[in-house]
């Protein structure tokens, strides 16, 4: 698969912002709330006093991050699709966060306008694979993070050999068809499975945080590892 094109992404997210979580929770079974509880699980073991979720979309992991952290911890939710921060802010203002302890941005994760060491965790959940670079964007998230911080990437991977023949027709042939009822939009879940099946293995994942510089780093296998959680700190 070619590099993500950054419009052609932005113009699919766009589309489906409005019904993209309900998307997510019937495509996936439901199982993206356990996903997302297990990359929660790791932020509260780094104990962060500044978090940065980026590609943050319709902003669940930056709410859960919010709930489940001290009340001092300032979390920063960045995307570059303004559909999708629109929707993070309506739930934003739905459960009484201030934008003090929870603030949602506009920003394109290859180019982050943010100084040097601003942060101790930045979290990316099933957004790594649709940057144009991510030789790129893995140098700049590791730009952001302080000596010690930690990157947590959550993210959709190639899973255990005995489930790739079935994982693999799930994601081109019921995939696409599903997605146009619930969302209307086949073609940006067609980009889904393409996206997914064109992404480094939890091993390649790794290989390229070390190639970025990152230390310490590590994975888990989650459901079969039809997704990953990739830890790695700034030395």
């Amino acid at each position: 698969m070619t590099n993500p094109d950054p419009d052609a992404v932005r113009a699919t997210f766009e589309g489906i912002a409005p019904r993209y979580d309900l998307a997510n929770h019937l495509l996936s079974g439901g199982l993206d709330f356990l996903w997302r509880r297990r990359l929660i699980r790791e932020a509260k073991a780094s104990r962060p006093s500044e978090v940065l979720d980026l590609a943050t979309g319709s902003g669940d992991v930056a709410l859960a991050l919010r709930e489940a952290l001290p009340a001092e911890v300032k979390v920063t939710g960045l995307d570059f699709c303004p559909p999708m921060l629109a929707e993070a802010e309506r739930k934003r203002i739905s459960v009484g966060c201030s934008r003090d302890s929870l603030r949602f941005v506009h920003g394109d994760c290859l180019s982050l306008d943010f100084p040097d060491s601003s942060f101790d965790l930045v979290t990316i959940a099933f957004g790594l694979r649709n940057l144009s670079n991510r030789v790129l964007g893995l140098s700049e998230m590791h730009r952001l993070l302080r000596p010690g911080g930690r990157l947590l990437i959550l993210e959709f991977s190639q899973p255990f050999f005995i489930l790739r023949p079935f994982y693999y027709l799930y994601l081109r042939g019921f995939l696409p068809l599903f997605a146009r009822l619930v969302t209307g939009d086949r073609k940006a879940y067609e980009y889904l499975g393409s996206s997914i099946s064109g992404f480094p293995d939890r091993f390649g994942l790794a290989e390229e945080l070390r190639q970025a510089n990152f230390g310490k780093v590590n994975f888990f296998s989650l459901t079969g590892a039809v997704v990953a959680l990739h830890l790695g700190e700034k030395k």
